[in-house]
């Protein structure tokens, strides 16, 4: 990547896709942030970029010791990732490119016995509920649901815009769905971002983003 790219991509700010790392000194963190992008759409880590976009430089050798060893001993299954360094003016940024997984969903420890799995919702990683994580394993959506999927999305939309928050049943209710189709249909919503899940009630239910 040149330095120019670089710099676009800097200007773009973090996301869905993208975080900013002045350096890696949490590995736990890092390694939420690792298995959100891969159980997720993939991402970026530019590692010496301050969270305000601004560069500061890093060293490329001393970061990746430590994010191969969030992923060696924080992330299971290990999650997999390119390095490239890219010499800027300021000092050298570490890109770390994490592709989406075929092997999700990957867990991140976050303490003795106690792993968890995470996705990317806009520039945040997010733990994930039972139903979520499940569908992380799923086969894709049929050929019926996909040629229609824009279509039921608005619809989930609408529906959200009008009640602020409904369950999985009303979903199957107003929006005449099957519990499968509804199911899948709101965890691909949610792994997009659109909508959110809250999972702490008796029966979870969802709301607009």
């Amino acid at each position: 990547m040149h330095r120019q790219e670089m710099l676009l991509l800097i200007l773009q700010g973090e996301g869905e896709t993208l975080e900013f790392k002045k350096t890696i000194t949490h590995p736990a963190r890092i390694a939420r942030t690792l298995v959100s992008f891969a159980n997720t759409r993939g991402g970026q880590i530019l590692v010496g970029v301050q969270d305000d976009g601004s560069i500061c430089g890093a060293d490329p050798e001393e970061e990746k010791y430590s994010l191969d060893k969030a992923i060696q001993t924080l992330c299971e299954p290990p999650v997999q990732v390119r390095y490239e360094e890219v010499d800027m003016e300021e000092g050298t940024v570490l890109r770390v490119i994490i592709p989406e997984s075929d092997t999700k969903p990957h867990l991140a420890k976050v303490k003795e016995d106690d792993w968890r799995s995470y996705i990317r919702v806009k520039d945040e990683s997010v733990q994930t509920s039972k139903l979520v994580e499940k569908s992380l394993t799923l086969e894709p959506a049929t050929e019926t649901l996909e040629e229609k999927v824009d279509q039921l999305q608005e619809r989930i939309l609408e529906l959200l815009r009008k009640y602020r928050k409904l369950t999985l049943k009303d979903f199957m209710h107003l929006a005449n769905l099957s519990k499968q189709r509804a199911r899948r249909l709101l965890v691909y919503m949610v792994l997009q971002g659109q909508i959110r899940m809250h999972d702490k009630e008796k029966e979870p239910f969802y709301t607009l983003s």
